[in-house]
């Protein structure tokens, strides 16, 4: 008889990791003229731009409304924590929540060290077993620049 064990997404961790915001809010996007409405189907599809063979005009550019910062910052962080956990339940602390909104709407962290931990959901009526609780953690002196992935321990909390 082969015992069932827990997946690795399913066990109770917390784990620190630096987010680069501005790569991520400063997003690339893709733009034909109106004349390749046909084209744009197609790239979108395939993903492959060398096998496009009509003179449109192609625009690559990276913008993101400097008035829409903060919020899509937070949704980033979101979806960062959805992918990291495997967990579709995300929530964002507070004083997180206050850090990247700190110097307003426009000027968001460029790099920010947060805190997931995966914990189990005590709510009865909860669709999902397990929920990702996001926080801010300590900001080291020396910066956020090389730092990896560390595992907490639960003693250290």
């Amino acid at each position: 008889m082969v015992e069932k064990t827990r997946g690795r997404k399913e066990e109770v961790v917390s784990r620190e990791y630096t987010i680069n915001l501005h790569k991520r809010l400063h997003g690339w996007s893709l733009r034909l003229d109106n004349s390749c409405a046909r084209l744009r189907t197609q790239l979108f599809s395939a993903l492959v731009l060398s096998r496009v063979e009509n003179d449109c005009s192609l625009v690559i550019f990276v913008n993101s409304t400097f008035k829409k910062k903060a919020p899509k910052a937070i949704k980033e962080i979101r979806r960062f924590a959805e992918k990291a956990m495997g967990t579709k339940d995300v929530r964002v602390d507070v004083k997180l929540n206050k850090h990247i909104w700190s110097r307003g709407i426009r000027s968001v962290p460029r790099r920010i060290r947060v805190r997931i931990a995966r914990k189990r959901n005590d709510d009865e009526d909860a669709k999902e077993e397990l929920y990702s609780l996001v926080t801010v953690a300590e900001i080291p002196a020396e910066g956020l620049k090389g730092l990896g992935t560390k595992v907490i321990d639960d003693d250290d909390e």
